[in-house]
Order: C-alpha cells, then sequence, then structure tokens
C-alpha cells in the first residue's frame, strides 16, 4: 500500500504527483527543484544556491517522513549544463557523511520552470 507525504516546509508539486511516495519501508521523493517553499518561485541564482535549495526541500521531505539523508540509498541528478557538476557535487556531498548513496547525473536539454539542477531520491528506513 502506498501514502503520500507531503510537506509545507518544501514546494508543493507543480503537476499531478505527490512530493513523496511511501510504501513499506521505503520512501520515494520526486523530482525537487530551486523552488523556494516560502514564496513557491523559483529561485535562479547561482547553481550552489539552487543545488542547497534543492537538498533543503528534500531534507523536508525526508524529515517529514522520519528519515534523515544516511537513509537516502540512491539519487538521481538532473542538470542543464555539465559545466555545472562540480558545483552541485561540492554542495550534495556536504549533506552526507561517507555512506554516500547510489547515484547517477544526467545532462538534460531543459529542466522544468528554467531550473538548472533537480534531483530525486529513494531512502529506506
Amino acid at each position: 500500500m502506498k501514502q503520500a507525504v507531503n510537506t509545507d516546509k518544501a514546494p508543493a508539486p507543480i503537476g499531478p504527483y505527490n512530493q513523496s511516495i511511501m510504501t513499506g519501508s521505503t520512501l520515494y521523493v520526486s523530482g525537487q527543484l530551486p523552488i523556494n517553499p516560502e514564496t513557491g518561485k523559483l529561485e535562479k541564482k547561482d547553481v550552489k544556491h539552487q543545488t542547497k535549495l534543492v537538498m533543503e526541500n528534500i531534507k523536508a521531505i525526508l524529515n517529514k517522513a522520519e528519515m534523515e539523508f544516511s537513509h537516502v540509498v540512491k539519487c538521481s541528478i538532473f542538470i542543464s549544463d555539465m559545466k555545472n557538476f562540480p558545483q552541485i557535487n561540492e554542495v550534495y556531498g556536504s549533506y552526507f557523511d561517507d555512506n554516500f548513496p547510489a547515484r547517477e547525473t544526467i545532462a538534460v536539454a531543459g529542466l522544468p520552470l528554467g531550473a538548472d539542477v533537480e534531483i530525486s531520491c529513494i531512502a529506506v528506513k
């Protein structure tokens, strides 16, 4: 059985989906964009700021599910330009200890709302 896990501490979905779905002990977190949950607006400052906002949105969803980044087993990172990879990687890596999850990074032609980064993840209690 699946259960939606949503929080007002992360941005509301911009389409027909939930922030995350819990099934059993596994949480599937939808792709998060650099949207400020307080304003509902995309913040397109530099890519480090965007990545931090994405990770903070993921953190809020994990916390709502009574999880933290140590529960994350897999991440998918979508970026609009591979030249931003080092900066994204630096911010992303600061949210984990040395027990990093599996991950892939995919360069895409475009992301919703013109964002430069979007991250989804899977976490297990």
